[in-house]
């Protein structure tokens, strides 16, 4: 029972911290609009697995090696800041160009399912202060000498709470209404999310080294 009360806090905080749009949520909304529901859910899926990845990275000691070797955290800013703009210049320069149905080859599932949980893994892992955010919430509610079992279910937890909020995302973004909505809207659309996103890894990469 005294195990549960800190895994309450680690999901109320993190649920705040999931759910307030950022890259990622940009990245699955214009997916889940653009490309359809399957391939938003595999970027939900990547979204999940960017999560259990800080979540192992908090739990091994991730916080202390920034504080210890601020380069590290530096170079990781510097990067993800990098992909970012990337990622926010090619949604600008293709905002004009038609949607095309995506081709199954036969056999297998289509490659645009594994483009798309890559995209969202590598989006979930480009902001580096997300990794430091989980290992302080860590560190505020996790008592010292953590059990297994406790780090398994919060690995369990961090993967199923990113995961189910960007299905949902996934879910409205790609229903009839928002679906239509942004086809009309296309070019407009895709300008303001390349733009938010390129100004979101600016930010990130003209702050590297700050607080």
């Amino acid at each position: 029972m005294v195990e549960i009360l800190p895994l309450m806090g680690i999901t109320a905080a993190l649920a705040v911290g999931t759910v307030t749009p950022g890259p990622s949520f940009v990245m699955i909304a214009r997916t889940a609009a653009a490309a359809g529901r399957p391939d938003a859910l595999a970027a939900a899926l990547g979204m999940g697995l960017g999560g259990v990845t800080f979540t192992v990275l908090a739990l091994l000691g991730l916080q202390a090696l920034m504080v210890s070797l601020p380069s590290v955290y530096l170079a990781f800013q510097i990067i993800g800041g990098g992909y970012l703009i990337y990622l926010g210049t090619r949604i600008w320069r293709s905002a004009r160009q038609p949607l095309m149905a995506p081709e199954s080859p036969r056999g297998g599932a289509p490659p645009s399912l594994t483009r798309a949980f890559l995209l969202g893994l590598a989006t979930q892992l480009s902001n580096p202060k997300a990794a430091v955010v989980y290992a302080a919430i860590f560190a505020t509610f996790l008592p010292q000498g953590t059990t297994l079992p406790i780090g398994i279910a919060l690995v369990v937890l961090v993967f199923l709470l990113e995961t189910s909020w960007y299905s949902l995302v996934t879910l409205v973004m790609s229903s009839a209404g928002p679906r239509q909505a942004y086809l009309r809207g296309k070019t407009w659309i895709d300008r303001l999310a390349g733009g938010v996103m390129m100004a979101l890894g600016l930010r990130l990469a003209l702050l590297a080294g700050g607080p």
